[in-house]
């Protein structure tokens, strides 16, 4: 048994709209061992182990459900047993997950196991804690046949603890997690910023971030004002609110002097710990004192120790949010309470048996130990661990009441004095925190401080929220949403909006149109494309960013105000989806590429993959309503409204569509040319004639028509109007520095040349039509190629779709050849051209790109059109303008090149034809309106 391959989903993906993981398993030689098979002491060691899964309802969906599936007939296999073991591992540690799914892949004794995790590491480690804990637990004649390097010294208890530990550090803790699920509740996203307690709440420009309990408002100032116990101390005397009276000391002598000036009993203390660490309460001898600043000093970053007077009374924890006490909890430290039968030791093993109690944080209590300090107060007091208290005798096993040493706390939010609320609420703004912890001392907190006396210990930024989310004793406050509420008030915005585009092919044009369209809108865009990530129109990333990391990169930004995510279908098949939702999502086509890679064999498996963009959508789903493929998405759309795309005014079904009163784009044959015209609500709604969208090519690039109708459409969507639409698609050009390898255009030399990413049939077959449509005086002439790791099939179709429709083929290999040989591609491409009827002298066969560009310039001749189907695109633009020029492009300003990025460009307009060129004189966009706009 071994786990062949793993993926991390961290968005919606094709097995949950959540995260989870996905092992693809291999049973071996347990494929032929069933649960059954293997017998009860391997079903029952199972359950010892893991006495939780009891509650595992499975496809019964009763508690109980699971261990039917273990025992009945058969029994099931040790996938599905692993995968419920995985969730029920986390589950010890404090991750409520129970989603799960086993299926077969369709190879003999593989199968996907997919379960939820809450954290990535501790997901993963979960499954390999799971399958080692199978293989332990086989009976040693099926151990003996399984390849596997068993561990003799596998202790599982030791296993197990140590993996809460492990977990215990990289889950949220109990603050931060309360805080996260506050902001689910209120539908605030959330991103995890580093492996602990750092968290985003919101995106872009809306975001607010906390670190455990201190938030972005938080001023530093007030932080470093609470963690100096001393300023603490005077400021709030200085306001009249009730303290102690305190020294600061640097040696025991000096805390002995101390001790004896103030009166004893004393506390002594820190000045920089916190979580009660190093602090000795109740010193009434000078070794007493002399012992515990020695103490105090092994917790303290500085050399500051403080003595001051012992105040009597319980311990209260006093939650200030926004100057207002919103939860109060009664801290009592860790005890036992005798039974006249029971040894403290066994005392100590019985209070831990409770459930709520765990390992660290992993419970709502925390586990009692015999360590160290509670060996000093039991010396104390008199007795050992073996020592069997009298019946409802008390003994304090803990200096301070922190949850995170045992203690317990009890809700007292009701009953809290009038007096001692305002006197909390002044203490927290006298120091200018948003969130603080105000520790109190005093016998009743139901009475006045006025009257019965009491004083403020401590105050705390970045306060615990554990015992207030889930106390002891009392009712839960709900001191976390507060919290999320001051961050973001009713009615304040929280996500920007998203638009989320897939497809298979025009992706990343669509995406630079709408992202135009919203930046000439006034909007600050951040976009993920396979170009890289652009915010507001310049290049931040470099590379083929569609995946979930170049999406977060996007809505971390703080100066981005709206998002156009181009997400391809490697990042969702690898990792998922980056964000869990969009406004508006748009699939532009889905047709063969990547096939037989990844699992996905089949258009319409690749459909189902891509539609997990589709899913996401809340507001319009856009779909092409003349591809089958997209249409079927509409039947799993959870968005309020459906904007069908078609090329055909006459397209039946959404023409029903419209006469429904719903969201449409028709491209609307007329005298004068092709109209984009939008139909919503029954209204009519002209755009824009087609022949006027400078990257449609006077209309003849239908693949771009296409993508500006989509374009077009997602803009309305989000509310553009629509002159903006217009000026949008209007200046929209696709040279290099605007759409780099995506039909640029270059006019400079005798001959037309034409750039451009073509690399599937469906985009090659575009490319041949608008080569087609073009009038052209001489040859057409096309270099072409095939990425390697497409289907011999894939190469054969593209062979069939450009025969016959040039004069002279150039077929290369891309940089990358993918596993085939070094000329491969292209003699397969040359031979399938042959097959369909090419002849032989109109084919040359060059494998590198560039001498296949270069070749193919040098024969061009005036008036010929030359397409280039460039991988390097980079490479072959640079090879385009610097032909037949005596500047080497290694000397030239290149940078601009291969690292495009948006610009502003502006000329004085005339009647006629005006060309617009860069510092180097190439021509970059050319004005043909009639207007001059």
């Amino acid at each position: 048994m071994k786990i062949v391959s793993t993926n991390v989903f961290v968005g919606p993906n094709v097995w949950a709209s959540f995260p989870v993981i996905r092992h693809v398993v291999d049973l071996g030689v347990l494929e032929e061992w069933p649960s059954v098979k293997l017998g009860t002491e391997f079903i029952d060691g199972l359950i010892n182990a893991l006495p939780g899964l009891e509650e595992h309802g499975c496809s019964y969906r009763e508690p109980g459900g699971f261990i039917r599936r273990l025992r009945e007939d058969e029994g099931t296999w040790m996938g599905h047993i692993m995968e419920h073991c995985a969730l029920e591992i986390q589950g010890v540690a404090g991750t409520d997950v129970s989603f799960g799914r086993t299926r077969g892949t369709g190879d003999p004794g593989q199968y996907n196991m997919v379960y939820a995790y809450g954290q990535r590491d501790v997901g993963l480690a979960a499954g390999q804690l799971a399958m080692r804990l199978l293989m332990h637990l086989l009976p040693a004649p099926v151990k003996s046949q399984v390849d596997y390097e068993f561990d003799d010294a596998f202790d599982w208890e030791d296993e197990l603890r140590s993996y809460v530990l492990s977990a215990q550090r990289r889950e949220f803790g109990p603050s931060t997690g309360s805080l996260v699920k506050a902001a689910e509740e209120r539908d605030i996203p959330w991103i995890r910023l580093n492996n602990y307690s750092l968290v985003q709440f919101g995106h872009g420009k809306y975001q607010q971030r906390i670190q455990a309990t201190i938030t972005s408002e938080t001023r530093h100032i007030a932080v470093e004002l609470s963690c100096d116990k001393e300023d603490t101390h005077n400021l709030l005397n200085d306001l009249g609110l009730p303290v102690p009276h305190q020294r600061m000391v640097y040696s025991a002598q000096e805390a002995v002097r101390a001790a004896k000036s103030i009166g004893h009993p004393v506390v002594v203390k820190p000045l920089d710990a916190n979580h009660g660490r190093g602090v000795s309460i109740d010193l009434n001898t000078d070794e007493e004192v002399s012992t515990a600043f020695d103490e105090a000093k092994a917790h303290s970053k500085s050399r500051s120790i403080l003595v001051e007077s012992f105040v009597t009374g319980f311990d209260h924890r006093m939650l200030v949010v926004n100057n207002e006490l919103v939860a109060v909890a009664k801290r009592v430290p860790g005890h036992v309470i005798g039974d006249g039968k029971q040894t403290i030791a066994e005392l100590v093993e019985e209070v831990n048996t409770d459930p709520r109690r765990g390992i660290g944080h992993e419970k709502v209590l925390t586990n009692l130990e015999l360590d160290n300090q509670a060996m000093r107060l039991m010396a104390d007091a008199g007795v050992t661990s073996e020592t069997v208290l009298p019946k409802d005798e008390q003994l304090f096993l803990r200096d301070t009441a922190n949850l995170s040493t045992g203690g317990t706390a009890i809700d007292m939010t009701d009953v809290v004095h009038p007096d001692n609320r305002d006197m909390a609420e002044r203490a927290i703004k006298a120091l200018g925190l948003d969130v603080g912890g105000v520790d109190f001392l005093i016998d009743d907190i139901t009475q006045s401080y006025k009257d019965i006396g009491g004083a403020i210990v401590e105050v705390n930024a970045a306060p615990g929220f554990r015992m207030h989310v889930a106390p002891s004793e009392g009712t839960p406050r709900d001191v976390s949403g507060k919290v999320i509420d001051m961050l973001f008030p009713i009615g304040t915005e929280a996500r920007i909006p998203i638009a989320a585009i897939t497809g298979t092919n025009g992706k990343t044009t669509t995406s630079r149109m709408l992202a135009h369209i919203m930046k000439t809108s006034g909007k600050h865009v951040g976009m993920t494309s396979t170009d890289g990530v652009y915010v507001d129109g310049k290049l931040s990333v470099k590379g083929d960013m569609t995946g979930p990391k170049s999406a977060q990169i996007v809505l971390r930004d703080p100066s981005v105000d709206f998002a156009v995510m181009e997400t391809a279908r490697g990042g969702l098949v690898r990792s998922g989806l980056g964000y869990q939702r969009s406004n508006v999502a748009a699939c532009l086509n889905v047709t063969a590429d990547h096939l037989g890679l990844r699992g996905i064999n089949t258009v319409e498996e690749l459909a189902v993959v891509k539609r997990v963009v589709v899913e996401t959508a809340t507001e319009t789903a856009v779909l092409n309503a003349d591809d089958i493929n997209c249409l079927r998405m509409a039947d799993f759309c959870q968005a309020k409204s459906i904007c069908y795309i078609t090329m055909n005014s006459e397209h039946a079904l959404v023409k029903e569509h419209i006469r429904s009163g719903g969201m449409a784009v028709a491209l609307e044959k007329g005298m004068n040319g092709d109209m984009i015209t939008i139909y919503h609500h029954g209204l009519h709604m002209p755009v824009l004639w087609s022949h006027l969208i400078p990257a449609a090519m006077e209309g003849k690039a239908l693949f771009n028509v296409q993508n500006a109708m989509f374009a077009a459409a997602m803009a309305y969507c989000f509310g553009v109007d629509l002159d903006n639409i217009r000026h949008g698609l209007r200046t929209f050009d696709t040279s290099f520095f605007q759409a780099p390898g995506r039909t640029n255009v270059f006019e400079e030399h005798p001959f037309k040349v034409i750039l451009d990413y073509a690399h599937n049939p469906a985009a090659v077959n575009a490319i041949t039509d608008l080569a087609s449509r073009m009038d052209v005086a001489g040859r057409r002439l096309l270099v072409v190629a095939v990425p390697g790791d497409r289907r011999d099939e894939d190469v054969a179709e593209i062979a069939r779709t450009i025969a016959g429709k040039f004069d002279h083929f150039v077929c290369r290999a891309d940089d990358n050849r993918r596993g085939r040989g070094d000329d491969e591609i292209p003699q397969m491409l040359r031979q399938n051209l042959l097959d369909n009827g090419v002849p032989d002298d109109a084919i040359t066969v060059i494998p590198g790109e560039t001498q296949a560009v270069d070749h193919a310039l040098n024969m061009a001749a005036e008036g010929d059109l030359l397409i280039i189907l460039g991988d390097d695109s980079a490479r072959c633009w640079k090879q385009i303008i610097y032909f037949h020029n005596d500047a080497k492009p290694e000397q030239t300003v290149s940078a601009r090149v291969e690292e495009p990025e948006a610009f502003e460009l502006s000329a004085v307009m005339g009647e006629g034809e005006t060309l617009i060129r860069d510092e180097r004189g190439v021509r970059l966009a050319r004005n043909t309106d009639e207007d001059g706009d």
